[in-house]
């Protein structure tokens, strides 16, 4: 996996080469130090068996996720752009993550190599680093469908293929089209095509870094954002969705899945209480109340981050409003981050039933998911999960008070890198502002609250379980 890393890292030296700049160095010593432990990892492991059980792959992915961050930190500390380490990190991971969350208060100052690395990070952790392995060179990852239970996103699963290495690549297949696609919108509204490989990149991984500091409000067009729009928007739905629809016909079950629906909901309701209050409150026009807002709200719901606006600008109930579109995030099997709207339909039909069983308490009430019954371990899984996201940003939002951080800011990062959104919600970090004023204690906390938030929690935390490393 090491030696795939490496393979990117040769593409942004390409970049450099061609751009001319002074980043080339860094990139070649990061690709040397990359070959040097690949090959001690590989004459470490030259006797080991490529059979994963559980617990290894949960490790392995777990792993993966912090080396691949560790190494791809090395271009932005060696060329001296974002000289202190824990910077660097905290930049590659929020990467890797799709979070979006940046340290740099001005990306303009980088040469075009990083800011290609820095969007690339995105992309390929947009579905998954070793879901990209396995997707193009499965059997370097043994145990498959074990690796990708501890990395894929959402609690319902659906299988296009019986071969997990064929979903994989007609997964992939779908990441690709929607990227070129996006790539070519952004061409013909007036990108270069620097940026328009940059911004499609970062926009399908759902990721939200930019080559410009105003993201795509640089350009000032209503062409780019409704693009940005679309794009997001099909970014955030299921991909196995979005291939059954396109290649398999299946036009009316996409329109009846019950997801979907609230994800449609989310969007058309969050953007007409914010369009209100706009035109109410900031004297926005109409039809720039609507694009403003709307964009907006699928930025946050996809967990995008990437902006037109300034939206700490906008009257506090908006924040209210993009809070709770950034905590339910996309769909699950989608690129979005968030708690994901399938566990969003299941939390309100076991409140709803609950609700029945105290009028008829010997009722049996299935939990129903677009005709299928959700198991009752699968119901206790949600909540608890539910339960953990909450703990979790709690227990952030309070280190962050004790860290000095302002109680707004604190609450709104610990829900943006729980979920990998990447924008906050408040006046000292706002949606348009890096976050290099925080501590590095603090960083090291996000960074981890990340990559929790992209392996949905429990595949991280039960490394830090005493049983995990019992051989019984």
């Amino acid at each position: 996996m090491l030696l795939l890393e490496a393979m990117f890292i040769l593409v942004c030296i390409g970049v450099s080469l061609f751009y001319h700049e002074d980043d080339i160095m860094a990139f070649s010593i990061t690709l040397v130090l990359m070959f040097i432990g690949a090959i001690i990892l590989r004459f470490m492991g030259r006797n080991a068996s490529n059979n994963l059980g559980r617990r290894d792959a949960y490790l392995l992915v777990t792993l993966t996720w912090i080396i691949f961050s560790l190494f791809g930190s090395f271009p932005f500390s060696i060329s001296g752009y974002i000289p202190n380490f824990t910077n660097a990190y905290f930049e590659t991971i929020s990467g890797f993550t799709t979070t979006g969350a940046s340290v740099i208060d001005v990306v303009e100052v980088l040469p075009h190599g990083l800011l290609f690395w820095r969007s690339m990070t995105q992309w390929i952790g947009g579905l998954g680093i070793v879901f990209f392995t396995i997707a193009i060179l499965p059997s370097m990852v043994g145990g498959t469908v074990k690796v990708f239970a501890a990395e894929a996103t959402g609690p319902i699963r659906a299988k296009m293929h019986p071969r997990l290495s064929t979903n994989a690549k007609w997964i992939w297949s779908i990441y690709l089209t929607l990227t070129i696609g996006c790539a070519i919108m952004f061409y013909f509204g007036g990108m270069d095509l620097f940026d328009c490989m940059n911004y499609a990149m970062t926009i399908t991984a759902t990721g939200g870094f930019a080559t410009h500091s105003e993201s795509t409000g640089f350009y000032h067009s209503a062409f780019i954002d409704y693009t940005s729009i679309t794009f997001m928007f099909l970014s955030g739905i299921s991909f196995t969705m979005l291939y059954a629809m396109i290649f398999k016909g299946r036009v009316k079950q996409f329109f009846k899945n019950t997801e979907l629906k609230l994800y449609c909901a989310l969007v058309v309701i969050a953007t007409t209480v914010i369009t209100y209050f706009l035109l109410r409150y900031n004297d926005y026009t109409l039809e720039e109340g609507i694009k403003n807002a709307l964009f907006q709200v699928v930025s946050f719901l996809t967990t995008t981050g990437v902006f037109n606006d300034n939206a700490a600008q906008w009257h506090h109930i908006t924040w209210v409003v993009l809070s709770v579109c950034m905590f339910f995030g996309g769909c699950a099997g989608s690129t979005a981050g968030g708690f994901k709207c399938v566990r969003g339909v299941m939390v309100l039909k076991i409140v709803q039933n609950e609700l029945k069983h105290i009028l008829h308490p010997k009722a049996v009430l299935p939990v129903k998911v677009n005709g299928m019954s959700v198991a009752y371990g699968q119901q206790m899984t949600l909540m608890a999960f539910f339960a953990a996201y909450f703990m979790l940003a709690l227990v952030s939002y309070f280190i962050m008070i004790l860290a000095g951080v302002d109680s707004t800011n604190s609450f709104t990062i610990a829900l943006s890198c729980a979920s990998n959104v990447g924008p906050t919600l408040g006046l000292e970090i706002g949606p348009t502002m890096s976050w290099d004023v925080l501590p590095d204690v603090v960083k090291w906390l996000l960074s981890l609250l990340m990559l929790m938030g992209r392996l949905e929690i429990f595949s991280v935390v039960v490394l830090f379980t005493p049983s995990f490393w019992k051989d019984n």
